[in-house]
């Protein structure tokens, strides 16, 4: 092999090994290592629905890059919020997993800003056969008879798309096993609390399960019939026969 060859080999070969090491040295001056903060995490396992303690919870280290948005850094952030969802352990716990508890029932601070929590008697027909669970949607159904002398009765989906709050006293949505209840909680808005109020009083109602990636909202195909309209006929005006007016004469 050619001397010559050999010596421009081995000098590209070190030059090389040295632009190698020279950018490592660059990449590594480079490099800002990852701040680390503190982020509140799960300590154990956190049921739904229950105060967080501080037992419960505990802080660690973690990489600012990743830290997920919401996140809080000290457990007095926490302690006292209730658990909208079930927690494990070293779980970062985030705002939107939490609700403030400002007093009262637990069931209270879980549900949404200018909602309201309305329960509806049910039973396995209405409540369907016990499939329906907390963290559902549904869809209620309102039946009444009508007003007309054939006295149909008439459904219309009233409401859609509404959230389960719980069934009976059990607001847990890590239930999975149907159970008959005898009522469930529904989260409305004001306006519509008082259309299923009204939609009990006037007749029964039926709830649907709605798939939960199904979240359109349809018009109803069946539309209440008007009801008739009376018009009130005026009644014939009697003709008032004219008089026959006699003039007498008195003699003076």
């Amino acid at each position: 092999m050619n001397k010559r060859f050999i010596i421009m080999l081995s000098i590209a070969l070190l030059l090389a090994l040295l632009a190698a090491w020279v950018a490592n040295r660059w990449i590594q001056s480079k490099a800002i290592p990852d701040k680390k903060v503190s982020v509140v995490v799960a300590a154990v396992e956190i049921p739904f629905g229950v105060k967080l303690e501080e037992s419960q919870i505990k802080e660690i280290p973690w990489p600012e890059s990743t830290t997920p948005k919401g996140a809080y850094s000290s457990k007095a952030q926490v302690v006292g919020r209730v658990a909208m969802n079930k927690f494990y352990p070293d779980e970062i716990i985030t705002e939107k997993r939490i609700s403030e508890y400002l007093g009262g029932s637990t069931l209270s601070a879980l549900i949404t800003k200018e909602y309201r929590a309305i329960s509806v008697r049910v039973d396995d027909v209405v409540g369907v056969s016990g499939f329906v669970l907390p963290g559902n949607k549904v869809d209620v159904l309102s039946t009444k008879r009508d007003r007309t002398e054939n006295n149909q009765a008439i459904t219309t989906t009233l409401l859609q798309n509404i959230k389960v709050l719980a069934v009976d006293q059990e607001a847990s949505q890590e239930k999975e096993k149907p159970a008959i209840v005898r009522a469930v909680t529904l989260e409305l808005k004001p306006e519509q609390a008082e259309i299923m109020v009204q939609a009990m009083q006037e007749g029964t109602i039926q709830l649907t399960l709605r798939n939960p990636l199904d979240n359109e909202l349809e018009e109803s195909a069946i539309k209440v019939p008007e009801e008739p309209k009376v018009v009130m006929q005026p009644k014939p005006v009697e003709k008032i026969r004219d008089k026959k007016r006699v003039l007498k004469v008195i003699p003076w």
